[in-house]
């Protein structure tokens, strides 16, 4: 007897167990899309969820501390030795006691000139220097640059006793900040650094053309280079300004017999040594010495961070 063939079966069900269920085998592509969308879907949110948290548990772990700090500032001297953490009633004369406290003042002016003035003494006498290692070409361009990256590696706590003996001894200029000022007017290594790698990113072709228009390099580094360096000479600016506005090494080394000189991050911890059980007048003049340099920052932040931001295109 002959054996007959039975019925051919479909192709795609091959590779597929006869009772399957249509969504397993793929065989309704509707379904299967749809499920496929769905748990991308479902992915992304998830993602969306994980990424958020982990950004809202950092600003809180980085917020907390000054709302800490605002907070006890604002309370009354025996609430702030306790554990409480709401003032029971808010004592803004905190901050009026501190202000008024002879010698706070005068630590501000100093602050503000040290750091205002050394700020615009190293950005002018830094810019020149960073527009050469970036544009010129001459003979030692390589080896100013390896000097220039040297001395951002050198502490100046290698320095510190030879420069005291020339400016205490040799200027006498011991108990004031000029040994802290006057040597911006020289150039800073790092802000160098900085601005050479942001002048790296400006086209040759806009140099080479105010030179055709009869531009000389002074007035092209002053019609052309500032102009389009605002970034990266503001991300100096303000990294030198909170240097100088935080500095409690150099005022403590060359001004720390002159309570006229001392700067705020100086004289803070002397009124903290004055005020050791008064921890609200304490957080007061804490708030009163960060608060300019936040307010500073958060309006000059796009700057700053484009600044930062475009130093590493090129190398």
């Amino acid at each position: 007897m002959r054996h007959r063939p039975g019925p051919l079966r479909p192709l795609d069900g091959l590779h597929r167990a006869p009772d399957a269920p249509p969504w397993r085998t793929g065989r309704s592509g509707r379904v299967s899309a749809t499920g496929a969308v769905g748990a991308r879907n479902r992915r992304a949110v998830l993602h969306w969820v994980g990424v958020h948290s982990l950004g809202v548990a950092a600003a809180l772990f980085f917020v907390l501390p000054f709302v800490f700090l605002l907070l006890t500032s604002l309370m009354a001297d025996r609430q702030a030795l306790t554990r409480d953490l709401w003032p029971d009633t808010w004592e803004w004369g905190n901050y009026a006691t501190v202000w008024h406290t002879p010698g706070f003042l005068t630590w501000w002016r100093n602050t503000l000139l040290y750091a205002g003035l050394g700020t615009l003494l190293t950005v002018v006498s830094s810019v020149p220097v960073a527009y050469a290692l970036a544009k010129f070409r001459f003979r030692g361009r390589r080896l100013a640059l390896l000097l220039v990256i040297s001395m951002m590696m050198l502490p100046p706590q290698v320095v510190v006793i030879p420069m005291y003996l020339f400016w205490a001894k040799q200027l006498d200029l011991s108990g004031t900040l000029w040994p802290l000022i006057v040597p911006m007017a020289f150039g800073d290594a790092f802000s160098i650094f900085l601005l050479r790698q942001f002048l790296l990113t400006i086209p040759d072709e806009y140099l080479d053309a105010a030179r055709v228009d009869g531009c000389g390099e002074v007035r092209t580094l002053l019609r052309v280079v500032l102009p389009m360096a605002k970034p990266g000479i503001a991300a100096v600016a303000l990294f030198q300004f909170f240097c100088a506005w935080n500095d409690y090494f150099g005022p403590q080394i060359y001004a720390s017999d002159n309570p006229a000189a001392w700067t705020l991050s100086y004289g803070l911890e002397s009124f903290k040594g004055a005020h050791h059980t008064n921890w609200n007048l304490t957080m007061a003049a804490t708030v009163l010495v960060m608060a300019p340099v936040i307010v500073l920052f958060f309006f000059a932040q796009k700057a700053f961070v484009e600044g930062v931001t475009l130093t590493g295109v090129k190398g």
